[in-house]
């Protein structure tokens, strides 16, 4: 309700990547009624990696082994849950796309929707054998890390072995990934998750999404095994302009926020407002 009346609305993105939304806002024939006021882009900020590397020494021992660009992250988000059966789906999509992985998971709810925030409260049983098909890890013990409930999460994606990220799309994941290059299979579940999905695999290219809504439907396992196999497979050449877009969009992220790049330059004239005002 305020923003008509501020002086300037800072956004997390850069030219770049949504230059067309970004013009809309800009359109004073388009939004001028409504959006009186300036909107700098300023992005991508990002989360910085912790010290302690999401306090497993175990996993990014794991990861140091693996060959460059070879596993997949999957983390749908610290609110985001899969129903009993979408996780079996899933766990057998990943073993039947032969491909390496990384599974952040956490305990299933009855419902798959995800249309409310949920983090848990740490009351369920988090054994990850529990959750997953009989034999799956044992099955996967070679080409598969499962961490329970949480990860380092821009730690993972900077891994020099990371080459694919299963997320859940929401918009601080999605710069992430794209700011370590990373292209994505995108799953959204709640919020504005369906909006970066679209523009992430339709308008901008960096990413592959399934056909139904997962909050609609379960998603099969074949789906999901080619989803992975898409953007990990060098053979795949849709997949090769997908990791190329994404190696893209990285330099362009770098270039953004340096000196002379559109953010640097957005944020100096906010910079440059605030100072003009206090004279």
């Amino acid at each position: 309700m305020e923003i008509p009346s501020s002086d300037g609305v800072l956004v997390n993105t850069w030219d770049d990547l949504q230059g067309r939304t970004l013009a809309s806002f800009r359109d004073r024939n388009l939004l001028g009624r409504i959006m009186k006021s300036p909107v700098y882009s300023i992005g991508p900020i990002v989360r910085q990696t912790g010290g302690k590397k999401g306090g497993s020494s175990e996993l990014f021992n794991w990861l140091s082994k693996q060959p460059g660009e070879s596993v997949i992250y999957v983390s749908f988000g610290s609110g985001g849950t899969l129903s009993s059966e979408q996780m079996t789906e899933v766990a057998h999509g990943l073993e039947m796309s032969g491909q390496r992985f990384v599974w952040v998971v956490r305990a299933p709810k009855v419902r798959s929707d995800a249309t409310f925030f949920t983090t848990g409260d740490g009351s369920e049983d988090q054994s990850e054998a529990k959750f997953l098909p009989d034999g799956f890890l044992e099955r996967t013990s070679e080409v598969g890390f499962v961490v329970s409930m949480w990860a380092d999460q821009t730690a993972v994606l900077g891994s020099p072995a990371v080459g694919g990220f299963f997320t859940h799309g929401g918009w601080n994941s999605a710069l992430e990934g794209i700011t370590n290059g990373v292209p994505m299979v995108v799953w959204p579940l709640y919020a504005e998750q369906r909006m970066n999905a679209t523009m992430l695999a339709e308008e901008v290219r960096v990413a592959v999404r399934p056909k139904e809504l997962p909050t609609k439907a379960v998603i099969g396992r074949e789906e999901i095994a080619a989803m992975v196999r898409k953007i990990m497979a060098e053979e795949d050449e849709e997949g090769k302009a997908i990791r190329a877009k994404a190696k893209e969009l990285q330099r362009s992220a770098e270039k953004s926020t340096a000196e002379g790049g559109s953010s640097f330059e957005n944020f100096a004239r906010v910079v440059k407002s605030w100072r003009e005002a206090r004279v």
